[in-house]
């Protein structure tokens, strides 16, 4: 990793994208240590942008979240103008967020009715919120709800005796921006949120079994005794393939044993000299199908149908594959679930008898008008979030959500259908905004 860390810090760009695939190295683990090198070296984001004001990150921005600013009585942000302040708050005791204002003049309260107040709320992408105040006790109450993000430019014209004072800052929070060389160089994958058909699951457990359909058992036609073995346990073999060749007790002649299909041998009970007395000298197996036996316990049993589509995957190996429910155990079993068999193609050898599987049985469909891949999820203050991308700039996005299935979770608010938003290596994002340490300022 010494080595990696080097080469990647002599050369950040080229070497980005190499270090990343070290196959000894946990990009995962790495990549957030090194992101403000990394990003300021190509490009930069908006930490190492903040010296030009043009981008949304200036010098303004950088120096409200190194210093917090000035609070009045009613902790709200004071902006002054002369002799004239007034006091900015975001209320949310018992309602909604808003806006709530009190102002001075020469340190003495002024009336609510003497003051005309308007904020103009410029959010990414080019939304604008327009809030007007009314009277409301000794404060000027906003018209607007304020809702998440809380990340604007905000723009304040306030009016007293024909004098009008205007005040514009940054409120921003979790957003960031990365220019779009070195996201793509951070492998970050957009996606569009719309419409989607979501596959209802319920997870189970099992194992693979040998598709007993698909054994035979091997006997001699007539008692003989056994003079030539031509096949091995664990042998694969054809159909028709001689397997031993035994003279008859009664007749004295050798006849042949052949395999009825091709397959593997997993069990041998025949040696040279042996009569066969009757009894089972081959097991034959063909392994190119096999059984997945799941479990299925009495809450969910209801909602199995036969011909439901399954996900295979192997334990072990976390090989995957597909499959359908082809039986329904009508007994229960001593834990009381109910063994649910899906037939298994198997040329490739991948699945072996025995093994421990999981599963996802599809029971239904679910038709979300707007959805988000799960990959892109994040934990952001208290809310679960997806990051919105418009242009080089990325911001949360707070989601209300509803059913999560598979690989999608239905959004039912927090987020415009159409919008772009990072659904791959979204904690990238997440630590960048981090790092810069944008706040959440009341």
């Amino acid at each position: 990793m010494k080595n990696i860390m080097e080469y990647a810090f002599a050369h950040p760009c080229a070497s980005l994208h190499k270090a990343t695939r070290d196959p000894n190295l946990s990009y995962r683990i790495l990549l957030p240590l090194l992101l403000t090198t990394f990003l300021s070296a190509c490009g930069g984001t908006n930490s190492e942008q903040s010296m030009s004001s043009k981008d949304g990150y200036g010098e303004t921005a950088l120096s409200e979240q190194e210093s917090e600013p000035e609070k009045g009585p009613h902790r709200g942000r004071l902006l002054k103008d002369g002799d004239f302040t007034l006091e900015l708050a975001i209320f949310e005791t018992g309602v909604p967020p808003e806006f709530r204002a009190w102002a001075t003049k020469s340190g003495q309260p002024l009336s609510p009715d003497e003051v005309n107040l308007n904020i103009k709320l410029s959010r990414l992408g080019g939304k604008v919120d327009d809030i007007n105040f009314a009277p409301q006790g000794d404060a000027l109450r906003g018209d607007t709800v304020i809702y998440e993000p809380h990340s604007f430019v905000v723009t304040i014209n306030a009016t007293h005796n024909g004098v009008v004072h205007t005040w514009e800052y940054d409120n921003f929070e979790g957003r960031t921006k990365i220019d779009t060389a070195v996201a793509e160089a951070l492998e970050i994958g957009t996606s569009v949120a719309g419409a989607v058909v979501m596959q209802k699951t319920i997870s189970v457990y099992g194992q693979v079994t040998a598709n007993s359909e698909r054994v035979r058992n091997i006997t001699a036609r007539f008692d003989g005794t056994i003079k030539t073995v031509s096949a091995s346990q664990g042998d694969k073999i054809r159909k028709g393939q001689t397997l031993a060749t035994v003279e008859s007790n009664e007749s004295l002649q050798l006849f042949t044993i052949t395999s009825p299909i091709s397959g593997v041998i997993t069990q041998r009970n025949a040696n040279v000299g042996e009569q066969t007395a009757g009894r089972q000298l081959f097991t034959i197996l063909d392994n190119r199908t096999v059984w997945a036996e799941l479990s299925v316990f009495p809450i969910d049993l209801a909602h199995v149908k036969t011909g439901a589509p399954v996900t295979i995957i192997d334990t072990t190996s976390g090989y995957q594959t597909k499959g359908n429910v082809s039986r329904i155990n009508p007994l229960a079993e001593a834990d009381q679930s109910v063994k649910v068999r899906v037939v298994l193609d198997n040329k490739k050898g991948q699945l072996r008898p025995g093994r421990h599987i999981s599963a996802n049985i599809t029971v239904g469909e679910h038709t979300a008008t707007l959805a988000v891949k799960r990959s892109g999820l994040q934990a952001f203050r208290d809310f679960t979030v997806v990051y919105a991308q418009i242009g080089e700039e990325y911001e949360v996005r707070m989601l209300d959500l509803g059913l999560q299935a598979g690989e999608w979770a239905e959004v039912l608010g927090g987020l415009e259908p159409g919008s772009r938003y990072v659904s791959e290596n979204s904690y990238v994002i997440k630590a960048d905004i981090e790092k810069s340490g944008a706040s959440h300022d009341h």
